[in-house]
């Protein structure tokens, strides 16, 4: 399997703590870019994005920045059109697989604008965001479909609202807005790894 690939991340202490919303194990960076969610709505959703910062560049601080406004649009040609935006997501995965949490998964991240899923419009309201460092075409590393699958996993362990069937793309609550995260992500791969997480731990 995978998960015991050379270079693969150590995943051993990835665990989401219910009550407080936290990913053990993740890097820590507070985003003001969330609020509470409407009364009575608990995560009932996962949605997986892609990002680069710029475009096609991978690593840097960039991504840290846009999700904490401190972007400065003077840095790079592209960060201008940005710079401004109030975005964030719950989590991101970068490419050796490392996992930095940025919102509580108990809080509303604005990760997924305007949305809809089966019907339900606002997205944000019920879901948890997870961004990928990464592009459309450009294909995802090993490391973080084991990440990825891994905190799925401990996400529909620690909420009972969650389950392995409730994991879309933005491009599926966006439809012709969003492209993301592309033609390039496994979904069989990362459908199969998360079955694997969750009969290890059964």
């Amino acid at each position: 399997m995978l998960r015991s690939s050379p270079g693969q991340p150590d995943l051993t202490g990835l665990r989401v703590d219910a009550a407080s919303g936290r990913l053990l194990g993740a890097r820590q960076v507070e985003s003001p870019n969330c609020d509470d969610r409407p009364p009575g709505l608990v995560p009932e959703l996962i949605v997986v994005h892609g990002i680069s910062l710029p475009p096609g560049e991978f690593g840097g601080p960039w991504i840290d920045a846009l999700f904490t406004n401190s972007l400065p649009a003077d840095a790079h040609p592209y960060f201008a059109g940005i710079a401004a935006l109030r975005v964030s997501a719950h989590l991101l995965v970068r490419r050796d697989g490392a996992p930095v949490q940025y919102v509580p998964f108990t809080r509303r991240a604005w990760h997924a604008g305007q949305s809809r899923w089966r019907g339900r419009e606002n997205c944000n309201d019920y879901s948890i965001g997870i961004e990928l460092e990464g592009t459309d075409s450009g294909g995802y590393e090993r490391a973080q479909y084991a990440t990825l699958a891994r905190t799925i996993a401990e996400l529909c362990r620690a909420y009972a609202t969650l389950t392995e069937q409730q994991v879309v793309g933005h491009s599926d609550v966006a439809p012709g807005r969003k492209s993301d995260p592309g033609i390039a992500f496994d979904w069989p791969l990362l459908r199969t790894l998360v079955r694997y997480d969750l009969e290890v731990a059964a």
